[in-house]
């Protein structure tokens, strides 16, 4: 869904079985997560979906040179780390993401072999194993 906490992402929330939270690897984006755990647990408190589980946190557009992005993946390990999953690898920022948009296409389909695209279906792998 789209990083909100409409009325479509509560009808997703209850109809899901599982959540992957992408969180960029920024400041605000970072502190979303709170917001979108908060609904989380209020879909299953309310009983919409009480067995509502938390695949994991999937950290996407790193760019892992900045001093600000180290010490942004290392706040989401400290706070989240011990009670939900982290995805590796973490999803590394690239302009081919963005082109691929403009394209119109996923960068599976824009860029197959690229490391965007990798890290995507290793992730996939990683979780259709149910590791």
């Amino acid at each position: 869904c789209n990083p909100s906490l409409g009325l479509l992402v509560i009808n997703a929330l209850t109809a899901a079985t599982s959540v992957i939270i992408p969180i960029q690897t920024e400041y605000l984006a970072a502190r979303g997560a709170l917001m979108i755990l908060s609904s989380i647990e209020t879909v299953r408190r309310k009983k919409l979906n009480p067995n509502l589980t938390i695949a994991g946190i999937l950290l996407t557009m790193a760019d892992t040179r900045t001093t600000l992005t180290r010490d942004i993946l290392a706040a989401i390990e400290n706070q989240y780390g011990n009670g939900i999953r982290i995805f590796e690898p973490i999803i590394k920022r690239s302009v081919r993401f963005a082109e691929s948009a403009v394209a119109g296409q996923s960068i599976l389909a824009y860029e197959p072999k690229g490391p965007g695209a990798e890290a995507y279906r290793q992730v996939a792998r990683d979780i259709l194993r149910g590791g």
